[in-house]
């Protein structure tokens, strides 16, 4: 999962500039995604999440014995687009229901990028999916998801990246 829990933090640390919807609005007269979601942020969440996933196949071919899943590239680019593709798409609900950016949404927030990188790999590579994503990996991912993610908030809000700690 490093591939897609790698692009969120890296889109925060990276990200300003043009928002993804260039401040446009949706039908009910709010923000599309909001101007937390940036073009900036975007790519280089999902080039940093497809670097650690090439880093992981390397790592793979050089020491076959260390249990590593057999990521591919195709497996990697579809994690770490989907994890930021699940992040819009809670952006853009999270709108619709009125939150503010920044505030929390739980569950929401821990599990979109999880769902996001899912549902890609589910479309573009169900084999690499059901081949490594058995029931117990699947358990490890739904307890550290949310763990990794109130983590890496609480880092993020100390070096001041993130207004909040969540």
């Amino acid at each position: 999962m490093l591939p897609a829990y790698v692009p969120n933090p890296v889109a925060a640390l990276a990200g300003g500039g043009t928002p993804v919807d260039f401040g446009r609005k949706y039908s009910d007269g709010r923000r599309i995604f909001g101007d937390g979601k940036t073009w900036r942020g975007l790519v280089v969440g999902i080039i940093a999440g497809i670097f650690t996933g090439v880093i992981l196949i390397r790592v793979d071919g050089w020491f076959p014995a260390a249990g590593l899943p057999q990521h591919t590239l195709l497996s990697v680019i579809l994690l770490a687009t989907g994890a930021l593709m699940g992040d819009l798409v809670k952006s853009f609900f999270k709108r619709r229901f009125n939150r503010e950016r920044g505030s929390p949404w739980p569950v929401a927030d821990q599990y979109d990028l999880v769902a996001g990188a899912f549902l890609l790999l589910l479309i573009g590579d169900p084999a690499w999916l059901f081949a490594t994503v058995t029931v117990p990996v699947l358990v490890v991912i739904l307890i550290i998801t949310p763990v990794l993610h109130r983590a890496t908030n609480i880092i993020g809000y100390v070096f001041r990246v993130k207004e909040v700690p969540w």
